[in-house]
């Protein structure tokens, strides 16, 4: 992991796209702006987390768990 000390208006660069800025630091809390590709998904940690739950919680359901739909009442 790759450590860099940044203060309020400082910026780090990832690739040729991504900048990340020290907006405001209170107490503990940091305030980061991203500026990235609309086509980066940028996610909280915890939040990345639940979504792979998830995901691999769907790719874990069988079809036969899946509730029956009757062809007729297609439109």
């Amino acid at each position: 992991m790759l450590v860099i000390t940044r203060k309020i208006g400082e910026r780090v660069c990832i690739g040729d796209d991504i900048v990340v800025e020290v907006l405001d630091i209170v107490g503990s809390t940091v305030r980061l702006g991203i500026e990235a590709p609309a086509s980066v998904p940028i996610f909280r940690h915890e939040i990345w987390l639940e979504i792979q739950a998830e995901n691999r919680a769907a790719a874990e359901v069988s079809v036969d768990d899946l509730p029956a739909t009757d062809p007729s009442s297609s439109s």
